[in-house]
């Protein structure tokens, strides 16, 4: 009888836990190093609106993560479904709005989705909407704007609830998790006697000591408490620096965030970011007036030197998954799917259809 394959994980964030539970689902021997506790405290997905909007980040990136996120919005409901707990997901969609005065701004925001949807036409079509039709999708604005952009099939999922029931999963699977166990993979020839038969990096930027172009760009997230607001869908507001979203949990629970300084400072929340997203929510809905803040977070997202994500094979049996910045929960399906079909085949067609870096060192 074949003993079953041994694989490696290092790192314990979005990418490590969700690989490491696949693995096991299929069978693999996992063991999994990471470098702090199992609080997820390092973790930069811990702090995520854990959005899944592949048009609306059209906007700002490029088309690997568009393509990527399609992908992510098929894949997310089965990998949940395998969970032990259950994790809020909803896709009803994002819808996108503005003030008269960036009204500018605006059409400019459309012109960029359009162009997203010409060379990706896979994706549903964005739908301009009048008052009357905004009111109707989301009555809970209390008829603040005139106009929106909605875009459908888009989605988001509760970030904690899904670290939580990954971890509760590889629990029950048998993978064995090191925790405060830092490691990296010179620790492991990956296929010689006696080592594992496959070794994956995914420490974000715990892996600079082997990936030196990795910098982190630090974001500030302000979960609110708002039992006066109800949303249905998460919500951006087109804004003179950057688009503020609001993504509605559950239990009248919203995450709102969007700040991007290339820094990898983690202090405190800014005045100047608390300020912008607390007035950016209040002029979206006067019910966040009287919100409870319940936390002010940062991170520091792990980003290459293009903002895009990579793969890279240190050797066949010895890969590294980084960059994923912004994206984690968006693309991470994806780079999955990547590393499985490359684990199972030793090829990788996914990376071609995405156009995802796939290097060798």
């Amino acid at each position: 009888m074949n003993r079953p394959l041994f694989s490696v994980v290092l790192g314990a964030g979005l990418m490590g836990r969700l690989l490491a539970h696949t693995l096991a689902q299929a069978g693999h021997r996992v063991q999994v190093h990471e470098a702090l506790g199992a609080d997820g405290q390092g973790s930069a997905a811990r702090g995520a609106a854990a959005m899944l909007a592949p048009l609306a980040e059209s906007a700002i990136t490029e088309m690997p993560v568009v393509r990527m996120g399609h992908h992510a919005l098929k894949r997310w409901p089965q990998l949940i479904s395998a969970l032990p707990e259950p994790v809020f997901f909803q896709q009803n969609g994002t819808l996108v709005v503005w003030h008269r005065q960036d009204a500018a701004e605006a059409q400019r925001f459309e012109s960029l989705l359009l162009r997203t949807q010409q060379q990706c036409p896979e994706l549903p079509t964005s739908q301009r909407l009048a008052a009357q039709a905004l009111q109707a999708h989301e009555p809970g604005l209390e008829k603040r704007f005139n106009q929106a952009l909605y875009l459908p099939g888009e989605g988001q999922l509760d970030n904690r609830e899904l670290l939580a029931s990954l971890l509760k999963g590889m629990t029950q699977l048998g993978v064995d998790v090191r925790w405060n166990s830092p490691a990296q993979p010179d620790d492991f020839q990956a296929g010689q006697p006696g080592q594992p038969d496959w070794v994956f990096d995914c420490r974000g930027l715990g892996a600079r000591d082997h990936w030196a172009q990795l910098r982190g760009v630090r974001g500030e997230v302000l979960r609110l408490y708002a039992p006066e607001v109800t949303l249905q869908r998460p919500t951006r507001l087109i804004h003179p620096r950057y688009p503020i979203y609001i993504a509605p949990k559950e239990n009248h629970v919203f995450v709102v965030g969007a700040t991007e300084i290339e820094t990898e400072d983690l202090s405190a929340v800014s005045v100047r970011s608390t300020l912008e997203l607390l007035s950016a929510a209040y002029t979206v809905h006067s019910g966040f007036a009287e919100a409870r803040i319940l936390e002010a977070s940062t991170q520091a997202r792990p980003t290459l030197v293009d903002n895009l994500p990579a793969i890279r094979c240190l050797t066949e049996r010895t890969l590294q998954i980084n960059g994923l910045y912004r994206h984690g929960f968006l693309i991470s399906p994806a780079m999955l799917d990547v590393v499985l079909e490359w684990v199972q085949h030793q090829t990788t067609h996914l990376a071609t259809q995405f156009n995802l870096k796939f290097q060798h060192a």
